[in-house]
């Protein structure tokens, strides 16, 4: 199971709880995932706040550390929103785009390093950014 924290178009704030990432977008899109407070269905994920109680002296993060932290988010919001995800087909979405077989689009996926070496040779423009990882529910 996955928790998000969760808020309506209206700014109220409220968590859900999911199977894994794929059951929260499926529910997303079927308009499934309603607010406690006002029954409204357009929902958006919202940071989740945590903290970590250590033993050892206290340890402030440095505004820069911050910024990263939200510049992160703020990328990987982007990526998600605006690449169609292929998973494993990465590179051969890729290469059909590259010969004019599928229309261009922005994807994102993942690949071996022999692809992505086959990518390359083949003149395909691709660029690695670094998703942390969704934990694996089915354990």
């Amino acid at each position: 199971m996955i928790a998000y924290d969760l808020q309506c178009v209206n700014g109220h704030s409220f968590e859900g709880w999911f199977e894994d990432r794929k059951a929260y977008e499926t529910q997303k899109k079927k308009a499934l995932i309603a607010c406690p407070v006002c029954s409204s269905t357009s929902i958006a994920r919202v940071p989740s706040t945590f903290s970590i109680k250590s033993s050892g002296p206290h340890k402030q993060i440095s505004d820069q550390q911050a910024d990263l932290g939200e510049i992160s988010h703020k990328l990987i919001e982007f990526v998600e929103k605006n690449f169609d995800d292929v998973g494993a087909d990465f590179a051969k979405e890729a290469l059909k785009m590259h010969y004019g077989v599928t229309e261009a689009r922005n994807i994102r996926g993942v690949s071996t390093k022999a692809e992505e070496k086959t990518l390359k040779e083949e003149g395909v423009q691709f660029f690695k950014v670094p998703m942390p990882e969704v934990p694996d529910t089915d354990a």
